[in-house]
């Protein structure tokens, strides 16, 4: 018997217990030594897949542009008409399923930033356990910056289990990371700091061993819901993701489909240019950007052709380290026009946050 055959005899044991032990407060903690179990077992046999993409398994892609974003979903559900729609790829398009059978990239412009879009072979039911190129598909996922899922109008129902797949693959879509700081020190063994009393320290520290943990402070800094956002913040691999869920092929809707789509999910139909300029705009959103333009002088109109596209979650300081890492020590003050600046040319704090647009000039 493979070691692989060996740990997945050994999850599907596991998996039956979790199953045939009713959770409440009295399982609690057994059911963490469980599930830390599980994802200790699932990391050793998926290994680099759950690593940020690479060690073999990948499509080999060359990152392009400010930004990259891939298209997953069901096959035949529109990812080439899309990409062929909104960048310049020339992706081959059909009526039947896996017509995609490698990494198709284009290019999509939008209020100036270069967004790389990556059309992926379709994602099958069992991608997680490497069904269909699952590996390979899910490695290139980990490696871009957002992932748009896409089904069709007469398969609504496989967006939850795509999400599913990628949950398997220990990918979180459109969640924040747990807050939970790990101090790992020489000796004192596992302590925990908890004072939202999450669960009983107990259970914190034997999940942590049965993750590989020997001495470490566990520090939660938020309330825990649950056993799995417990793992979570203590595991390394974790891919935390914008995400943008589409339905396309819009024509063919009946109203009694319609009902059906959450809120949330656009309505497309890429052929009729159906959600287009939507499907751009949430694009833009979902990954966090701003323009910010710089001025040479203080007194002189910013270069806009090339703004610097930097996260939202930036500060001036990250803008001088994105130019240069001497320039930090050259310049003293930053003076700023924009929506955000309450009159032209504020001068504020190398600690403000940027804003869509921002103009800024760094000066004595």
């Amino acid at each position: 018997m493979t070691k692989e055959e060996i740990i997945k005899m050994q999850m599907s044991r596991i998996e039956k217990e979790i199953r045939d032990t009713p959770y409440h407060k009295g399982t609690e903690h057994h059911h963490g030594i469980l599930r830390a179990r599980m994802a200790k077992l699932k990391d050793q046999l998926e290994g680099p897949m759950n690593k940020g993409g690479g060690g073999g398994v990948g499509y080999a892609i060359k990152h392009s542009g400010d930004a990259s974003v891939v298209l997953v979903g069901l096959p035949s559900v529109g990812k080439s008409t899309l990409l062929n729609r909104v960048t310049n790829a020339e992706s081959k398009v059909g009526n039947y399923d896996f017509t995609t059978l490698g990494v198709v990239p284009g290019m999509m412009e939008y209020k100036g930033v270069k967004i790389q879009m990556l059309d992926l072979p379709g994602i099958v039911e069992g991608a997680a356990g490497n069904k269909g190129f699952g590996k390979k598909v899910i490695s290139v996922i980990r490696a871009s910056d957002l992932v748009v899922l896409m089904t069709d109008i007469k398969r609504i129902e496989w967006l939850e289990k795509v999400k599913a797949e990628l949950y398997n693959a220990g990918i979180r879509l459109n969640v924040r990371p747990p807050k939970i700081v790990v101090h790992k020190t020489h000796k004192g063994a596992i302590q925990v700091i908890d004072p939202y009393y999450s669960f009983d320290k107990e259970t914190v520290v034997d999940v942590a061993k049965e993750l590989g943990f020997g001495n470490a402070i566990i520090q939660l800094g938020e309330k825990i819901e649950s056993i799995d956002r417990l793992i979570d913040g203590l595991v390394k691999t974790r891919k935390y993701m914008s995400a943008v869920e589409i339905v396309t092929k819009m024509d063919l809707a009946k109203p009694d489909k319609i009902k059906k789509i959450p809120q949330q999910v656009l309505k497309m139909c890429a052929d009729q240019n159906l959600g287009i300029e939507e499907f751009k705009e949430r694009i833009w959103k979902g990954l966090g950007l701003v323009r910010v333009y710089l001025k040479r002088e203080r007194n002189v109109e910013a270069d806009k052709y090339e703004p610097l596209i930097i996260k939202n979650t930036s500060t001036l300081d990250g803008v001088l380290k994105r130019i240069s890492n001497q320039m930090r020590d050259d310049v003293n003050k930053a003076y700023i026009w924009g929506k955000g600046a309450r009159f032209p040319g504020q001068e504020v704090s190398f600690s403000f946050p940027v804003f869509d647009e921002m103009e800024v000039y760094f000066g004595r």
